[in-house]
């Protein structure tokens, strides 16, 4: 049976008073594996919304997300400030699987209209949060000589580097996969670079690492440590 079809039969089957549904994810595109689940957005009234599901149907891994109309847009919200919104992706992208009342509709023209204006600006603030993690997580890779230590600081500059990629050139973050898929856009070579470089060092050659994580950096503003400064919530009477 088709993807589409099934996950279509998926929501009758557990929710046939869906008012809409949107099937998304690697599955519909040609990025799909043997392990690719379905992704399964569906839109109700009120009351079992929202929840989030994982489950097997049909054979298929299905992880299945549950909303009113409300609730889409409480998750949403916040998602878009924070430059990531898997929910977001998977009713822009996706698949409309059923649309009882036009909201399948209405939800896939928001979705899309969000994506195609993109994330809120980068604030000057977030740039040198950023930038300063990245600096001083290579001040700790340079003087890294635990191996045990080293996987994970440089697992850490692998993937702050990527997100400071995209935070220079002002795009959606992604995480784990979709970072990767993120960067192919505005960086196409950068995962393949860090990839070999990660690998080098951890192996004990360090120094293509760092040559990569500094270019990220200086495209960014440069490596910051000396004078960031930030302040912490302050209590009122």
């Amino acid at each position: 049976m088709d993807v589409v079809d099934l996950a279509r039969e998926l929501v009758m089957e557990r929710h046939p008073d869906a008012r809409a549904a949107f099937l998304g994810g690697s599955v519909l595109t040609s990025r799909r594996t043997a392990r690719s689940d379905l992704d399964v957005v569906v839109l109700l009234a009120g009351p079992p919304a929202p929840y989030r599901e994982s489950l097997r149907f049909g054979n298929w891994p299905v992880e299945l997300f549950v909303h009113t109309e409300d609730s889409w847009h409480g998750f949403v919200t916040p998602e878009v400030v924070q430059r990531n919104s898997p929910l977001l992706w998977m009713c822009a992208d996706g698949a409309l699987l059923l649309d009882a009342d036009g909201t399948g509709a209405r939800i896939a023209e928001t979705a899309k209209r969000l994506v195609a204006a993109g994330p809120p600006p980068v604030t000057g603030t977030a740039l040198e949060d950023a930038r300063y993690a990245l600096t001083d997580l290579l001040d700790d890779f340079a003087v890294c000589t635990d191996t045990g230590e080293r996987l994970f600081v440089v697992a850490e500059l692998v993937r702050r580097s990527g997100e400071l990629a995209l935070l220079t050139h002002d795009t959606w973050l992604g995480g784990g996969k979709w970072l990767a898929r993120r960067l192919e856009a505005v960086a196409p070579d950068l995962a393949a670079r860090l990839d070999t470089a990660a690998q080098a060092a951890l192996r004990g050659a360090p120094k293509g690492l760092a040559s990569v994580v500094t270019e990220v950096l200086d495209a960014a503003g440069g490596p910051l440590w000396e004078g960031y400064r930030r302040s912490g919530p302050r209590r009122t009477a």
